[in-house]
């Protein structure tokens, strides 16, 4: 299997960036095409837990589209074969650091995300003495 062949990199890279513009844009639609339409699919948000493609599709149509800019502070983009990658970042929003994975797979309709996770982290506790 080839690791990271540079046009996988660049098509996915592409399907990437264009849901970072959907997301911070609430560009609904753009969300629900680059999801994959299937019962399978899931994504874990920073709360609520989200299975099947119209379960993530509601949850877009009813999110309040206020502050979503965010600055993606570090991307990670790994192809494994032609057909399957993931996407990883670390992002800022609101003064709030975050994460984000998701699992994108080649479908006859493009690239698709089938799994996806977001999450923010707590900040660093002081040392106790």
């Amino acid at each position: 299997m080839e690791i990271n062949n540079p046009q996988v990199l660049a098509e996915v890279a592409a399907a990437f960036r264009r849901y970072e513009d959907a997301l911070v844009t609430n560009d609904v639609a753009a969300l629900n095409e680059l999801f994959w339409d299937n019962t399978l699919t899931l994504r874990y948000g920073t709360g609520e837990n989200l299975y099947g493609h119209s379960a993530i599709a509601s949850f877009r149509g009813a999110r309040n589209p206020a502050g979503l800019a965010r600055e993606v502070t570090k991307s990670v983009i790994t192809s494994y074969g032609r057909d399957f990658a993931t996407t990883n970042i670390e992002f800022r929003r609101a003064g709030r650091q975050g994460r984000q994975s998701q699992t994108w797979t080649r479908l006859p309709e493009g690239w698709r995300i089938v799994a996806a996770h977001v999450s923010y982290m707590d900040e660093p506790k002081t040392a106790q003495r």
